[in-house]
């Protein structure tokens, strides 16, 4: 059975959801920021079916967020490196994990703690405004048709009604 695609969404979310296609391709990203950058390390460290793991890493390396570089040539093997878009996920990740924090941590506190070497304090992802720097809540932001929404879809009155504010 094929899984919807949700690629040519007019929604930023729903595609980013179609690239990840399901938990293991966040958490192979997650294994390529601790620094693995080997098919048997990511395959250790995550505990994956060989077949799953190849079918993720040629789907991250397609899509331009891991780059494939030869380490050996007898036989063939390479490393897997976040490129500059798979780094920009990053974000995505720790605000995951800031959510996960707050609503599945145990009560011994988040399992994991994020280190910002640059004041050389421990954090925790926030999502705030580009322009006032506020955090952004659901209470005091709302979603708009952006530029990149198609028109034909705009005039369509169950799109006009999610939108209207």
């Amino acid at each position: 059975m094929r899984r919807t695609s949700f690629a040519r969404w007019p929604c930023s979310i729903a595609r980013t959801l179609d690239l990840l296609g399901d938990a293991w391709t966040p958490l192979v990203l997650r294994e390529a920021f601790y620094g693995f950058r080997r098919f048997d390390e990511f395959q250790r460290e995550l505990g994956i079916a060989r077949n799953t793991l190849t079918e993720r890493l040629r789907r991250l390396v397609e899509e331009g967020l891991l780059e494939k570089t030869p380490y050996q040539t007898e036989p063939v093997r390479h490393d897997y490196v976040l490129t500059e878009k798979g780094r920009d996920f990053f974000g995505v990740l720790v605000a995951m994990s800031a959510w996960g924090d707050r609503w599945l941590a145990e009560d011994d506190g988040p399992p994991i703690t994020f280190h910002h070497d640059a004041c050389d304090h421990d954090t925790h992802a926030e999502v705030v405004c580009a322009h006032c720097r506020e955090p952004l809540t659901s209470g005091d932001t709302r979603m708009l048709m952006g530029p990149g929404f198609p028109g034909r879809l705009a005039r369509r009155p169950e799109v006009r009604r999610r939108f209207a504010g």
